[in-house]
Parts: C-alpha cells; sequence; structure tokens
C-alpha cells in the first residue's frame, strides 16, 4: 500500500481530461464503486487510488450525472461529495438511497458539524469522511462497507420483545417490523449476541466495521444514537447501556 499511496501522491498536479462520465476498471476485477466528485485534483487522484485496489470505479463530476450513472452502473458503492455544482448532495443522498435502502453510501464532506453529519446519516448514508482526509483511512472505510460480514447465525435471535432475523435481515419490535440501515441492523445484531455482556468499543469497531480499522470511532456514536431512536419506548430506560471508557451492553430486559 505504501508504493501505491506515493504514486498517487505524485499525481496530484495533474488533471485527467475527459467526458463528463470516466469509467475504467482496474487491472482485477472487484467491487463497483461510483464516485461523484467535482473536484478534479480529488477525483483523479481517488480514481487512480481505486484502480490501484482493484476496484471497478466509475467518476462522475456531477450530482444529476452521478445518479444516471447509478442507474446504469448498479454500484456497490457510491463516494458522493456533499458541495455539488448542480445540486446539494444531501438531495442525491436521498433519491440513491430512496431508490435502493441497501445502497452503501459515503459522504465526503467538509461540513464537520455533528448536526450535518446526522443529517447526513439519516438521508441514508452509511459512513462519512470529512476533508482534508487521508487517502489510506479513506480506504480502509470502503474496505469496511465493502466487507460481507457473514450472519454469526441464521436463527432469530430473541431479546425482550426485539426479534432479529440475521438470514433475513428483519427486525421486529413486538409485531411492528422496524426499518434499519444496513450498519444498525449489524450493530444491533453484534450488542445482541452478547446481551446482558459488556462489548468494548474496539471490538464493535473490528466485528461491525473493519478489522483495521484506525479513523474516529464518533461513527460508532452516530449509530448508537440514531439505533435508540428506533428501538427504545419514549420515556424508558435505554435498551442499550452506556459503559463509559468501555463500550456499551445491550439489557436482557
Amino acid at each position: 500500500m505504501a508504493v501505491r499511496t506515493a504514486r498517487v501522491r505524485l499525481e496530484l498536479g495533474e488533471t485527467l481530461a475527459g467526458p463528463a462520465i470516466a469509467s475504467y476498471r482496474g487491472r482485477v476485477a472487484g467491487e463497483r464503486i461510483l464516485l461523484v466528485e467535482d473536484d478534479e485534483r480529488i477525483g483523479s487522484t481517488l480514481l487512480r487510488a481505486l484502480l490501484g485496489s482493484g476496484y471497478e470505479a466509475r467518476w462522475t463530476r456531477s450530482g444529476h450525472d452521478g445518479e444516471r450513472a447509478a442507474a446504469e452502473q448498479a454500484p456497490d458503492l457510491v463516494l458522493l461529495d456533499l458541495g455539488l455544482p448542480d445540486v446539494d448532495g444531501l438531495d442525491v443522498c436521498r433519491r440513491l438511497h430512496g431508490k435502493d435502502a441497501n445502497l452503501a453510501i459515503v459522504m465526503l464532506t467538509a461540513r464537520d458539524e455533528e448536526l450535518d453529519i446526522v443529517v447526513g446519516l439519516d438521508a441514508g448514508a452509511i459512513d462519512y469522511v470529512t476533508k482534508p482526509f487521508k487517502l489510506a483511512e479513506l480506504l480502509a472505510r470502503i474496505r469496511a462497507q465493502l466487507r460481507r460480514v457473514e450472519a454469526r447465525s441464521t436463527s432469530e435471535v430473541v431479546v425482550g420483545d426485539i426479534t432479529l432475523d440475521p438470514a433475513a435481515r428483519r427486525v421486529r419490535m413486538g409485531e411492528d417490523e422496524l426499518t434499519l440501515r444496513p450498519k444498525e441492523f449489524d450493530l444491533l445484531a453484534r450488542l445482541m449476541a452478547d446481551a446482558g455482556h459488556a462489548v468494548t468499543r474496539e471490538t464493535l469497531m473490528t466485528d461491525v466495521w473493519d478489522e483495521h480499522w484506525f479513523g474516529s470511532t464518533k461513527t460508532l456514536d452516530f449509530h448508537v444514537a440514531a439505533l435508540r431512536r428506533k428501538i427504545d419506548e419514549p420515556g424508558a430506560l435505554s435498551r442499550i447501556t452506556t459503559l463509559r471508557g468501555v463500550g456499551y451492553r445491550y439489557e436482557l430486559s
């Protein structure tokens, strides 16, 4: 990775000329990634890094072109800049999520305020990276989101009135089915698997995100907060207890 990163840095000053949508195939066939980024310097650098990592990458420079490319390509993951020239990236995120709720969307944003990040996650993004970012960290985020996590069990997990079906990826609270984002589901499944026991932040980041994760763990806190809003009863104690300095515990009752 060090050699590949060094090569990308040497090409930072170059501009990649081409049509509004540039599509290339890496040396090794891999997952499809759509990059929606209007900055030529960032876009060309990320495209080379993605190709060098073996992904099939497509780069668009506007929100409208990004939506059209997503419909044509059916990507496995979208890297979406929120500061696009033609339309707000959050609107693009909502429309992409509306068409495919399971699509992994990673926001690229200079908006690092907590409210902006929460709005982006609520719009359908599964993760975010704030600019400026380190290339190695972004690639780690991509690997984490594309990693196919095998279900720990094909049997339903029942804790109290919450029933989680790993095989069908469905969650019911009583008779009502809950709508969870992919990482919310994975996080709930991991916590429920050890209900009644403490699960450290490091374990959650490793099992739910990536075994080589080295970035901020704030995304864990955002996902826990979002999960609580969906599974906790108003006015009742949270089903997920925060263990300061340790992690979280899913309560048995």
